[in-house]
């Protein structure tokens, strides 16, 4: 196998829980210039991980597919495995897991070599419900075990769901627990009462919405951010931002091509999505051109400090329990 120049390939396999919008055309896919081979990064999924060893398996190649459950979901993940990718996002609330369990089953790859990404919902929160949710997900992916489990959102008996991932990390059921949608303020509410530290915080990110408190703040133990809606949620603001269409004709990329290398090199682990079989081939092609110092910052300044989605805004986590209920 030729070299590649990052540690691993990865696709993330998502259902959106507002459906499909732009960016699902727009998906673009996360390197990061390590020197060593895809071969070399399936080496490093062991049964455990520490937010270290966690980046270096999975934080190279993201890509992440919102699409529908059912052919969709099967035939974008069977097709980005061919094409290289070897990490796959879902969730419970996704609805998608079974169908994301057969095209990896169906792949004919070792399983070893596929990095598995799920999520538990805030409907089976709480100690004992967390464990059945669990359950739950690995029968319905129809595997042994998945490689990183993620608390979906931040309401609820958290610490209690929290304990149950930890108790299925020591038995093998999950080798890395993280979160997802924290921001600075429920950080330190929830993480204190941890026995362990979450090895990833999966929040909305890119250039509008840089989340540089959550960042300083997770720098400090390591915890490493993954970042879903790194296109601005399919933003055309962004997309056709002076900045960044500048930039894209002076080296010869799309918009979307650009956003990813910046935040690439900021070193964010990123969740574009894309269920167009020529974009995920050619989300690939982001590593033959490097921004300078210079035009990074010229992308730091577009930073808002605000997102589409505020975790901490009222109700949130009661209209998300009326919205999306994964079973009865």
């Amino acid at each position: 196998m030729k070299p590649f120049l990052f540690l691993g390939l990865t696709i993330l396999v998502l259902l959106a829980l507002a459906g499909c919008s732009r960016e699902a055309d727009m998906g673009q896919a996360q390197l990061e210039q390590t020197g060593q081979t895809a071969a070399s990064a399936a080496d490093n999924i062991r049964e455990e991980f520490t937010p270290q060893e966690l980046t270096e398996s999975i934080g190279a190649v993201p890509e992440e597919y919102f699409a529908p459950s059912g052919g969709p979901t099967y035939d974008a993940v069977l097709t980005a495995l061919k094409a290289g990718y070897r990490h796959i996002d879902t969730a419970a609330a996704y609805f998608n897991e079974a169908d994301v369990g057969r095209a990896v089953r169906d792949s004919g790859i070792p399983r070893e070599e596929i990095f598995v990404t799920s999520k538990l919902w805030l409907q089976d929160y709480g100690y004992e419900a967390a464990k059945k949710g669990l359950d739950a997900s690995l029968e319905k992916l129809g595997l042994d075990y998945v490689d990183l489990y993620l608390l979906h959102q931040p309401y609820g008996d958290v610490a209690g769901a929290w304990k149950a991932l930890e108790e299925a990390k020591a038995e093998g059921k999950v080798r890395s627990v993280g979160v997802s949608n924290m921001t600075p303020k429920i950080w330190k509410e929830f993480v204190p009462q941890f026995k362990t530290l979450p090895a990833v915080n999966q929040v909305e990110c890119n250039p509008f919405f840089q989340q540089r408190e959550l960042r300083e703040l997770l720098d400090k133990d390591n915890v490493k951010i993954e970042a879903y809606q790194p296109l601005g949620h399919g933003d055309s603001t962004l997309l056709s931002h002076p900045v960044i269409t500048k930039l894209a004709e002076k080296y010869g990329k799309d918009a979307g091509q650009i956003i990813l290398r910046f935040e690439v090199q900021s070193g964010l682990i990123v969740l574009p999505k894309s269920t167009n079989p020529t974009r995920i081939a050619g989300n690939l092609r982001i590593f033959d051109f490097e921004l300078t110092g210079e035009e990074m910052s010229q992308i730091r300044a577009l930073d808002t400090g605000k997102g589409h989605h505020d975790p901490e805004a009222p109700g949130v986590a009661e209209m998300l329990l009326a919205n999306f209920r994964v079973h009865d």
